[in-house]
């Protein structure tokens, strides 16, 4: 009993996919399910992508302007401090000698210069003698305030809010004038991004062209910037272009120097035109910048187009020429399609449905 069940349900599938003639009906064929897209106009130049660091936008490497030994260094790595705040001291005892000196020989020139006035005023000596003593008085005294100075630059301030970034020294260490000992970010010009590009790709940007920025810190945050800086000359070392690029900031993303971004710049270059822009899953049989395309048309039949790639930007690809704005290309699905084939469009996609 059930092999009969079985042989006229088959007969009746037969009869249903059949003409009266006993041929398969074409219309019963399975249709290949596809998803298009609409082709749209973008940037008719691709986006420069390049790695870069985060950076304070200030970094200042503070040094004692005289040499000598370290007597302590006040602050830490990572550490923030305010405006003003000492630092890092130098032992004093050799430039306060150096200081006393200078005061002892304003002193003597002081007792010189009001012993030769009253010798001038006893005609004793010449006017010229009395005009050397205070010349000499006033070298005295600008010695003294160069002591003083020096004095002063024996112990390090913050010049501004910022992190220490690095100790270049340490206590005890006996350090030359002018050798830093530490680097110090300051906070009130922001961070900025520190990027190198080749001589092809500098050529396209101008200032203030925007940019995208994914950190990996922070999965799933795109943050904005901007070239805020375009370099005059290729650093020697590498044979690139350092450039710099204005972070905006963005609330709960706390950045820190160091910190690797990802970076895609539109330039400037790109808005000289437009292309027709496809999705790359639509491009098959591709030979270098040949390939095809299948586009949507009546009935949900495809027909396959020539195209010429002008380049491929992430998951987009700019098409030179073979297509306009506003055709629908197939996607999913077209690497199974020939020329002419009717096809199921889905998810409801444009032209048809499941």
């Amino acid at each position: 009993m059930t092999r009969i069940c079985v042989l006229l349900l088959s007969l009746a599938v037969l009869h249903a996919c059949s003409d009266g003639n006993g041929a398969v009906n074409p219309e019963a064929e399975r249709l290949t399910p596809v998803r298009v897209v609409d082709t749209t106009l973008g940037p008719a130049a691709p986006a420069i992508r390049t790695s870069a660091l985060v950076a304070l936008k200030d970094e200042t490497r503070l040094a004692f302007k005289v040499g000598g030994v370290i007597a302590s260094i006040d602050v830490e790595e990572g550490q923030r401090v305010r405006a003003g705040e000492v630092l890092a001291k130098l032992q004093l005892a050799e430039v306060q000698s150096q200081v006393e000196q200078a005061r002892q020989m304003v002193d003597k020139a002081e007792r010189d210069l009001k012993r030769g006035e009253r010798l001038y005023a006893e005609q004793v000596i010449a006017l010229e003698q009395l005009q050397d003593l205070r010349t000499q008085r006033e070298m005295a005294a600008q010695s003294l305030n160069a002591a003083e100075f020096n004095r002063g630059t024996a112990v390090l301030e913050a010049p501004a809010d910022g992190v220490v970034l690095r100790k270049l020294a340490q206590a005890s260490e006996t350090v030359g004038p002018g050798a830093p000992v530490l680097v110090l970010g300051e906070l009130t010009r922001g961070f900025v991004l520190k990027a190198s590009l080749s001589d092809r790709e500098v050529v396209q940007l101008k200032l203030d062209d925007r940019a995208e920025v994914e950190l990996d810190a922070f999965p799933g945050h795109t943050l904005k910037a901007s070239v805020s800086r375009l370099p005059a000359a290729a650093d020697p070392r590498t044979g690139l272009f350092d450039i710099e690029l204005a972070l905006a900031p963005e609330p709960g993303v706390a950045l820190n120097t160091g910190m690797v971004a990802r970076v895609r710049i539109k330039p400037s270059s790109a808005a000289a035109g437009e292309l027709v822009h496809v999705p790359i899953a639509a491009i098959v049989e591709a030979t270098g910048d040949r390939a095809h395309v299948y586009v949507l048309g009546e009935g949900d039949v495809v027909s396959r187009k020539a195209v010429e790639v002008a380049f491929i930007d992430g998951e987009e690809v700019a098409l030179r020429s073979g297509l306009e704005a506003g055709l629908r290309v197939v996607t999913d699905g077209a690497a199974y399609l020939e020329d002419g084939r009717r096809v199921r469009v889905r998810d409801g996609a444009a032209g048809g449905s499941d």
